[in-house]
């Protein structure tokens, strides 16, 4: 028989409630590019258009674990977004990278598209 999760969640400890509450907000703030289009609705088709590049391009960029911090940050800016680089310490410093900010204004799309192969 199915349950709804609000019942299984009332019958949850307090301190399971919470641990369930810090594991859904972790899932939610780490997403793989292509998660982050899908959950934007958009297609890498319409994706690509806004970044002036081929929709294998975007494909590329998704599929990648090493991509420029430009081609990123337009990646980013054609879903509507702004990209940020943070460093976290150890000891909870947390310090924000501002060398990048800009890097993708005025770069062509030819260009950004070179950055990507």
């Amino acid at each position: 028989m199915a349950r709804k999760f609000s019942e299984l969640r009332a019958k949850m400890s307090p301190a399971a409630r919470a641990e369930s509450e810090r594991e859904f907000r972790r899932i939610a703030e780490e997403m793989p590019l292509q998660k982050v289009r899908e959950a934007r609705h958009l297609t890498q088709a319409s994706l690509a258009n806004v970044m002036g590049v081929s929709q294998s391009e975007v494909s590329k960029i998704e599929r990648r674990t090493d991509v420029y911090v430009s081609t990123l940050g337009s990646y980013v800016e054609a879903m509507g977004g702004r990209l940020e680089v943070s460093v976290i310490f150890p000891d909870g410093g947390i310090v924000k990278i501002n060398q990048f900010e800009g890097l993708g204004e005025g770069e062509t799309a030819a260009a950004a598209k070179t950055k990507t192969r």
